[in-house]
């Protein structure tokens, strides 16, 4: 029986993206997929697999992207606090 029978993905994947081109305009639908990928992480989850890592590689790089994530929400949550100042948004 194969892992995606009754519509349920078990090897943890996410749902197909869907866009909708209005009115011909393929150029703002490419730009809203290229967006919806980025945000889901597919460009970086594709060059990961372009070539073999290593188990000892995957353990280092999953450390150091929770050290990231760890400093930014220290970061976030510091900024909140009032400890230090916000990052000044560009004007346009």
């Amino acid at each position: 029986m194969p892992a995606e029978a009754g519509g349920k993905r078990s090897t943890g994947e996410s749902p197909l993206v869907q866009i909708f081109v209005r009115d011909n305009n393929v150029d703002q639908a490419l730009k809203a997929l290229k967006k919806k990928m980025q945000r889901e992480g597919s460009f970086r989850e594709m060059k990961r697999h372009v070539h073999y890592e290593k188990p000892s590689e995957k353990r280092a790089r999953q450390k150091a992207e929770a050290v990231r994530r760890a400093r930014k929400l220290a970061r976030k949550r510091a900024q909140r606090e009032g400890l230090i100042a916000a990052p000044k948004k560009p004007s346009r």
